[in-house]
């Protein structure tokens, strides 16, 4: 009878102690949750926050490397019906004279056609495109290699600052890429979808193709290249997004 009693006595003192953790936790929750909110925005995102997510680049963007690719898939693979992920950047009608341009560290500007950019070796990826969504395709693209467009147009200053920003013709969309990213063996200026001509609504006529990121970094209809050493303008990262965005 008596060890009932202590047992009974001893389930009782751990539901209240349950009871009493339970209670403070959600208190210290609360307390959390409204000083959260209650700091100062930076970036588009709570500076708390935002201190994280730049620790995580600091961590992270050391870790991209030429060598460290992106699973590649068999052709026959590839989704045929693929996914829009996004219309901004897209929704005002493409200048039929539309030229890349591409301006010089010094400021100076050129102006590339899509042909004269086809004129370059192609290269075609068969990956998982990934996004923050939550969904991922098995894609198909086509175009020509970022570091051999930036080779044979001679930017090989310009591919030793630290980033890229890239901005759609009606500025209506914009990234910054990270250097070792842009230039990484995998990365293309896309001109090709499953072996025929980009649409309109995934790029048309040059997208970006980066597999190291996910798909809101794969920016649509680019309409100038710029070079930095500090981080361009980003649609996303303004948003409270992470600025690296790495796979």
């Amino acid at each position: 009878m008596k060890v009932q009693i202590w047992n009974t006595k001893k389930v009782r003192n751990r539901t209240i102690l349950s009871f009493v953790v339970f209670f403070v936790m959600m208190g210290l929750a609360y307390c959390f949750w409204k000083w959260l909110y209650a700091q100062p925005e930076e970036g588009g995102a709570l500076k708390p926050l935002r201190k994280i997510l730049i620790q995580n680049e600091k961590i992270f963007k050391p870790l991209v490397s030429q060598e460290h690719l992106v699973k590649t898939y068999p052709l026959q693979k590839a989704e045929k019906k693929v996914r829009v992920n996004g219309w901004d950047g897209l929704e005002t009608p493409l200048d039929a004279n539309w030229k890349l341009k591409v301006v010089r560290k010094t400021g100076d500007t050129i102006f590339i056609t899509l042909d004269d950019i086809k004129k370059l070796p192609k290269t075609d990826i068969v990956f998982d495109f990934k996004c923050v969504e939550g969904w991922n395709q098995i894609t198909h693209w086509g175009g020509v290699k970022f570091s051999d467009f930036a080779k044979y147009y001679e930017l090989d200053n310009e591919i030793q600052m630290e980033y890229v920003g890239m901005i759609t013709p009606d500025k209506g969309y914009y990234v910054g890429i990270d250097m070792p990213s842009a230039i990484h063996p995998q990365t293309i200026l896309c001109y090709e979808m499953n072996g025929k001509v980009l649409p309109l609504n995934q790029g048309y006529p040059l997208r970006l193709i980066i597999p190291v990121k996910y798909g809101v970094k794969h920016i649509k209809r680019i309409g100038s290249i710029f070079f930095s050493n500090t981080k361009p303008p980003d649609f996303w990262a303004e948003e409270g997004y992470d600025y690296f965005l790495g796979l």
